[in-house]
């Protein structure tokens, strides 16, 4: 049943992304240095029913943690890259060929290596403060990091794309592996659950996910965007569940390192899906802007 509801939040975040970069595009650039853009997202129907996917899709998300491992649920999300293909392409015209195809039974094999081999079990649904403060510490520093580096690229709109989608992707990781420790508060009270710091960092890390991946959408790269996010959150999320959390593998070794290989070829895919995307794009250059590129600014 988790794995189930992990599939239907992937598949909704993808439903989410399309929507919203189909609102997107009919804006100027959208970014961190004008609020304003960010505000007139609102006013934009197609972004407001991709919101309401989204978040149905957190619910969905959040459900599938509460019954399984982080390290199983989201490495599934990274099926958000495959689902989103057709409703690019049916919503925003966005190309799909073999390369792309290719790219999405790579993942579907990657991840059924990874979940009949790995098996993650065991664990806990938190870990103490200090490990915590260490893990956010590390990921907000490679956020600044990654950021900064998109700033410096502004005018490359894959790099943009790819960039914000990324940091994007970390902080939806942070925020999903923090799920594990506010549901179990909440499983004892809303009181309890309000008491602890978990929540309110869970909701931060999620908002700012939230904003990041708006400016990467709106860049107008679906498939690169996407593809960063669903690579950056099961990564954070199976590093935390293995370090924080103590999720452990299925034995014998041989089945972890076929799991870990099978997890790497799913993100190979991932990655395969974005780079066929923009060569394809690029082709097209020469007749005129490439399809499903946002308005000047």
């Amino acid at each position: 049943m988790a794995s189930i509801l992990a599939l239907i939040a992937a598949f909704l975040f993808a439903l989410a992304a399309t929507l919203q970069q189909k609102g997107a595009l009919n804006l100027p650039t959208i970014s961190l240095s004008d609020p304003k853009s960010l505000a007139r997202l609102a006013g934009q129907t197609m972004w407001l029913l991709g919101t309401v996917a989204l978040l149905v899709g957190y619910v969905v998300q959040a459900a599938a943690l509460d019954r399984g491992r982080l390290a199983i649920i989201q490495p599934l999300l990274v099926t958000t890259v495959i689902f989103a293909l057709p409703l690019g392409y049916f919503l925003t015209h966005q190309h799909v060929g073999k390369r792309e195809i290719i790219g999405a039974l790579v993942i579907i094999f990657g991840l059924g290596m990874f979940a009949y081999f790995g098996d993650p079990a065991g664990g806990n649904e938190n870990a103490p403060n200090n490990e915590w403060a260490i893990a956010i510490g590390v990921l907000v520093a490679l956020s600044v990091i990654l950021l900064g580096f998109c700033r410096r690229n502004e005018d490359n709109l894959t790099v943009r794309a790819a960039g914000y989608g990324t940091v994007s992707g970390i902080m939806f990781g942070l925020s999903a592996s923090l799920t594990k420790p506010t549901l179990d508060g909440l499983h004892e009270s809303v009181g309890t659950m309000l008491s602890h710091w978990y929540c309110y960092a869970l909701a931060l890390s999620g908002i700012l996910g939230f904003v990041l991946q708006q400016i990467s959408l709106g860049t107008g790269r679906l498939a690169p965007s996407v593809a960063t996010v669903s690579v950056a959150n099961p990564i954070v999320g199976i590093s935390i569940g293995v370090l924080l959390l103590d999720e452990r593998f299925a034995q014998p070794n041989w089945h972890i390192v076929v799991a870990v290989v099978g997890l790497g070829v799913a993100l190979v895919g991932a990655v395969v899906i974005s780079l066929a995307h923009e060569a394809a794009k690029e082709d097209t250059i020469g007749g005129g802007a490439p399809e499903g590129a946002p308005a000047a600014a």
